[in-house]
């Protein structure tokens, strides 16, 4: 990741530190491995010239529900990309997953993603501590998802 990305990044999302890149590929190969089990679920967004625009995954599926996380690049934020998608991916969440409610946790002072979920039919149900976001207190969501 370039130092324009990585700081772009860092400006609202908790860094990572260079460990988590040191690790990179054990971490991949087992988010791979939770792929394949159905306990995750990993989707990037590609534009047509074949730049990555975003990320967008499903953690923790279990019993019909999962956490959504996601990151869009900066040439796109601010767009309606990350809600477009967040979108997307909730009706591909119930077709491919058969979820029912997903969950995202965002901090304070991210004002962009709670935007993003607002718009995308996410509703603030409790408070999200800093273990849930990385040393940042904030606000968890839900959405209930349709057959």
């Amino acid at each position: 990741m370039g130092k324009t990305t990585a700081s772009y990044f860092a400006a609202s999302v908790t860094d990572r530190g260079d460990d988590f890149f040191d690790q990179f590929t054990d971490r991949y190969n087992a988010s791979l491995a939770e792929q394949e089990t159905g306990i995750c679920a990993f989707y990037v967004l590609v534009a047509e010239a074949g730049s990555v625009l975003g990320r967008f995954n499903l953690y923790d599926v279990q019993d019909g529900t999962a956490r959504l996380g996601y990151r869009v690049a900066e040439q796109v934020a601010g767009r309606g990309v990350a809600t477009a998608t967040v979108r997307e991916l909730c009706r591909t969440a119930t077709a491919r997953h058969g979820l029912r409610t997903l969950r995202a946790a965002t901090s304070h002072d991210n004002a962009a993603s709670r935007k993003v979920l607002t718009k995308a039919g996410f509703l603030p149900v409790g408070p999200a501590t800093p273990a849930d976001l990385g040393g940042k207190s904030g606000t968890w969501y839900q959405r209930g998802l349709q057959p």
